[in-house]
Parts: structure tokens; C-alpha cells; sequence
């Protein structure tokens, strides 16, 4: 797996395009799914029901394609803190915020895991100081944040405020998760690194889920069902395959436009759904923390 980001963009085939929209498309997809779930599922059942079917299906493709799993013991400490870091907490913080708040507003509040995540990154590694251009995208993107959660969300604060500050909770689990892998995940293949979290996201989840929502019954509705289902293959098994193509074909700056192209796909699904509707200040900062993303992600010119 590679950690270190490319001096320079590789340049987008047609064949990385398509994938990174699908990416962006299945991603964007999850903060609808996910409040289509909770009409019939409370919050630790979806999360899960997400990575339990999507280790299941990642495991069985480790096994049909026979990638080596490696016996290093250490492994299991490492699928423990990722499966945390990267799958129950901030799957969990982003349900329970979307019980409160909008997907739209919640997909551009996710956003900020690649402002969080270059924060913590400077604080760990020495490769990945703060220069003038990071700490600009960094202070333009927090900006971003603020207008769009609103200047008086702690002020008065309630339910509301609570789902914004979870949603924000987990881009920064995600920044920590990200640091972790930089060195957690160097010898492992990236299909078993991502089957491995999610199963330990699982055992995580598990006992959570029988104390506050007790056993499931799975008499959920058709429409509950689907939007499971589609969490667990879709959102879980299939991003993350599609997640490390995309890396290997296009590189890591480029990955990173997925940020930008999510929250378009949840607003238009949440307005096209359920009629959600942003008001001007999610949307300003929405643009604000796109452009912060862009200075901190682009790369300067070699020679």
C-alpha cells in the first residue's frame, strides 16, 4: 500500500474518471441510505448490519482471489485500532448525526476529513509540516466549516447543533484513522487492510448494538432493507475496491477530489428524495471549504 502522496497529480485516464465518480457517486449515496435506514433501524443496528455484510463480502473476495493475509500478530492490534478509528466511531457519529440534521449539510461537514486529517498529520509525522499553502487550505477550509454549520449553532445549543458536532467528530476520527494507516497498513494489501477493519468495526459495534437496540428482529421494511443492503455492498465492499484502484491508477492528490464530488451527490439525492434544501450559508460554506481542499491538495510543479 502506498502512504506517501506523489510529488505531482498523475494525470486522470477516462478509466480513473469513471471510477472516481462512481466512487463519488456510491459514497454521496451513503448519507441517503443511511437516513432511509434509521426509518426502521436505530443507530448501532445500521452501522452493524454495514460492516458485518461488508466484511463478509470483502473476506470471500480476499478468498476468491487469494491474497495472502500475512502472520504477523500484530495485525490484529492493527485491524482493532483501524476498525475504530476508521469504521465504528465515525460510522456511528455520522448515523446518529443524520437522526438530527440534513445529508446534505451532513456530507459537507464530512468534507472536512482532509482538513482535520492534514492537522493531525503535521503533528505526527515531520514529512508533513505545515507550509504556508497547507495552513491557507487549512484556514480557508475551518472557514468553510463554521459558515456552514453557523455562527450561533453552540450558542443556542440543541439537537441540531449536537448532529453537526458529530458529523465533525467523525472527520476527525477519520483524520486520526488515516495518520494510523500511514504506517499501520504499509505491508498489508489493501483488500485485506480493509476487510480486516471492518471486522473489527463489527466486534466493536456488536455489543454496543445488543445494549441499546437489542438483538435485531429484521422485520424491516423493503425500503429500510435496500438502503442496508446497499451500506453494506455498496458503500463498504465496493468503495473500498473501487477506493484502492483508483489510488493505484491515478495516485493519492488525485484520490483526494472524491472530497469535493460527495457533497454534490448528497444534496441532489436528499433534495431529490426527500426534499432537502440548503440554505446559503451551507452552501457558501461549502465552497469555501472546496476551495481550501483544492490549495491544500494541490502539488507544486517538479523542476
Amino acid at each position: 500500500m502506498k502512504n506517501q502522496p506523489t510529488p505531482s497529480p498523475i494525470s486522470l485516464s477516462p478509466l480513473a474518471w469513471a471510477l472516481l465518480a462512481g466512487l463519488a457517486l456510491i459514497w454521496g449515496s451513503s448519507f441517503l441510505s443511511n437516513r432511509a435506514a434509521l426509518v426502521g433501524a436505530d443507530v448501532f443496528t445500521v452501522v452493524f448490519i454495514r460492516v458485518s455484510g461488508g466484511a463478509v463480502l470483502l473476506w470471500l473476495w480476499v478468498a476468491f482471489r487469494k491474497i495472502p493475509v500475512g502472520r504477523d500478530p500484530r495485525i490484529l492490534l492493527h485491524f482493532s485500532v483501524m476498525g475504530l478509528l476508521n469504521n465504528a466511531i465515525p460510522f456511528t457519529l455520522i448515523v446518529w448525526g443524520q437522526k438530527h440534521i440534513d445529508s446534505g449539510l451532513a456530507s459537507i461537514l464530512n468534507a472536512s476529513t482532509a482538513i482535520f486529517g492534514a492537522l493531525i498529520a503535521a503533528m505526527v509525522f515531520r514529512d508533513e509540516r505545515l507550509s504556508a499553502r497547507k495552513s491557507l487550505g487549512i484556514a480557508i477550509g475551518f472557514s468553510g466549516v463554521i459558515v456552514a454549520i453557523g455562527p450561533g449553532a453552540l450558542g443556542g445549543f440543541d439537537l441540531t447543533s449536537a448532529g453537526q458536532i458529530a458529523i465533525l467528530g467523525a472527520a476527525t476520527s477519520y483524520g486520526f484513522a488515516g495518520a494510523y494507516a500511514r504506517f499501520a497498513t504499509r505491508k498489508m494489501r489493501p483488500e485485506v487492510a480493509a476487510a480486516g477493519m471492518l471486522s473489527a468495526g463489527a466486534i466493536w459495534t456488536l455489543p454496543l448494538m445488543l445494549v441499546f437496540d437489542g438483538v435485531p428482529t429484521f422485520d424491516f421494511a423493503p425500503s429500510v432493507w435496500a438502503a442496508l443492503i446497499w451500506l453494506a455492498v455498496g458503500c463498504s465492499s465496493l468503495a473500498y475496491l473501487l477506493y484502492y484502484r483508483i489510488l493505484a491508477l491515478a495516485g493519492a492528490a488525485n484520490l483526494a477530489l472524491v472530497t469535493l464530488l460527495i457533497p454534490p451527490v448528497a444534496i441532489v439525492a436528499g433534495w431529490a428524495v426527500y426534499g432537502e434544501r440548503l440554505g446559503w450559508a451551507e452552501l457558501i460554506g461549502f465552497a469555501l471549504l472546496a476551495v481550501g481542499l483544492m490549495i491544500l491538495n494541490r502539488r507544486p510543479k517538479s523542476g
